[in-house]
């Protein structure tokens, strides 16, 4: 570690420079954001984007450590039955799933940002709204049948 580098309590390298209020996972996840969007100016047609970013998630997912990957492909696999409509794309680095271009939901591995638990999470646009408070993500150590079913049923939900 060099001298213009910190230490977080978590564990964390930072630059003690201007860009100190990121750490290096997430100037990282930042950088990876900005090769996607360029990436998808460059596809020529909505077919050929559509397949390259699939297989740029599928290919993410299989990148991930053994805990990570399982989940990651579970999920993958339950979204495209429960939700076929929604498209893959890699957001920040990670596996997400878009309506209309907006990412709907998102897969983050535990890896990614030295986390104890991955996370499945919501944006904005997903049609969850129960009350005046509700869930947008939920931490992950590992899927049953039932939160493959929980998740299953969320998206469908969040989606429509």
């Amino acid at each position: 570690m060099t001298d213009a580098q910190k230490t977080t309590q978590a564990g964390r390298t930072t630059e003690s420079t201007s860009s100190a209020a990121f750490t290096a996972e997430e100037r990282a996840a930042m950088k990876e954001r900005a090769k996607e969007v360029k990436a998808s100016r460059t596809r020529a047609t909505r077919a050929e984007k559509a397949a390259a970013e699939e297989a740029a998630v599928l290919e993410k997912i299989a990148e991930m450590q053994d805990s990570d990957r399982v989940m990651a492909e579970r999920i993958h696999a339950v979204i495209r039955e429960n939700a076929p409509h929604l498209a893959p794309k890699l957001w920040y680095g990670m596996p997400a799933y878009a309506k209309d271009g907006k990412v709907l939901c998102f897969f983050q591995s535990a890896e990614k940002f030295n986390a104890r638990y991955a996370t499945f999470g919501f944006n904005d646009i997903a049609n969850l709204d129960d009350g005046t408070m509700w869930p947008t993500a939920f931490a992950l150590t590992r899927l049953t049948a039932a939160d493959e079913t929980r998740i299953g049923a969320l998206v469908k939900q969040a989606a429509s």
